[in-house]
């Protein structure tokens, strides 16, 4: 036997174990229907539980029988955190499966995945979301979170824009967030006669909204030339760049950074994302053939 060996097992078994790849059993505790085609469902764990995602984390969604798509974290029910909040709109076979789901369904979990928004760096200053239609679904958390400690941001604003009022995710809670202390202003794009709010861009909201851009931390999510367009108002308004942070979305597969599918350049976004700042998210997200 080769004197190398136990040397050779040795480095084997230092190597720390893959992040686990079989979903953890949560059951459907709660549907609420947000539009047409978007549900947030309620998930409670029926074992042992994922780890607690930090806001802008996301998990890998299984419904079995048909499969698996990643979908943001947009809260948690309850005190512990044990109750999972994911809001989730059909566009496809899986994600039609999953809004389909009503309580005591049984669902896998795994995650949770990727980077956060790191909201306590914003504490001191003001604190802008910007959120187009279903993007509001990741930013929720910071909203939650920045609301539970009010007294720590000089302000909270909230620029919220869909394509109809009958698109607006939440729309019972930015009432809600208002009366809590946050500064909300909801656009959409197509309003009808009985719309009483603004219409247009969200991007038309970004420069009323801000006081003083210096001291400004910005959250964008949204369709890709939404984030653009608002990151980059944000920037010519002033905002350092380094102080916007967006959500990008890719093919994610994996949710390990082994499979490639959600290559951005030089970013796996499952593992270096979704949330990046737009500093580093700028010169990728102009380019279509990344």
């Amino acid at each position: 036997m080769s004197t190398d060996f136990p040397a050779w097992r040795q480095r084997l078994t230092a190597v720390p174990p893959p992040p686990p790849m079989l979903p953890a059993r949560y059951v459907v505790a709660g549907r609420r229907p947000e539009t047409d085609d978007t549900v947030t469902l309620m998930l409670r764990p029926a074992g042992e539980p994922i780890a607690l995602p930090r806001p802008g984390q996301f998990t890998m969604l299984y419904t079995f029988g048909v499969g698996e798509v990643p979908v943001s974290v947009s809260g948690s029910g309850d005190a512990g955190g044990q109750v999972l909040v994911q809001t989730i709109r059909a566009v496809g076979a899986v994600t039609r499966a999953l809004c389909a789901a009503r309580p005591g369904d049984m669902l896998g979990v795994r995650g949770p995945f990727g980077t956060d928004w790191q909201v306590s760096q914003a504490r001191g200053q003001d604190l802008l979301v910007v959120a187009g239609g279903i993007g509001l679904a990741p930013l929720r958390p910071v909203l939650l979170a920045a609301l539970a400690q009010r007294n720590q941001y000089r302000r909270i604003v909230l620029l919220a824009g869909a394509r109809t009022p009958a698109d607006l995710v939440f729309a019972r809670e930015l009432r809600i967030w208002q009366q809590r202390g946050a500064d909300v202003r909801v656009t959409v794009d197509h309003g009808d006669s009985s719309w009483p709010g603004r219409t247009g861009l969200v991007t038309g909201l970004i420069a009323d909204a801000l006081d003083d851009p210096t001291a400004t931390a910005a959250f964008v999510c949204g369709p890709e030339i939404m984030m653009r367009l608002s990151a980059q108002a944000l920037a010519d308004a002033g905002v350092a760049a380094t102080r916007i942070r967006v959500s990008l979305e890719r093919n994610m597969h994996c949710g390990t950074a082994l499979c490639g599918h959600c290559q951005l350049g030089p970013l796996l976004l499952c593992r270096d994302g979704p949330v990046v700042s737009y500093a580093d998210a700028a010169p990728l997200v102009t380019r279509k053939e990344l």
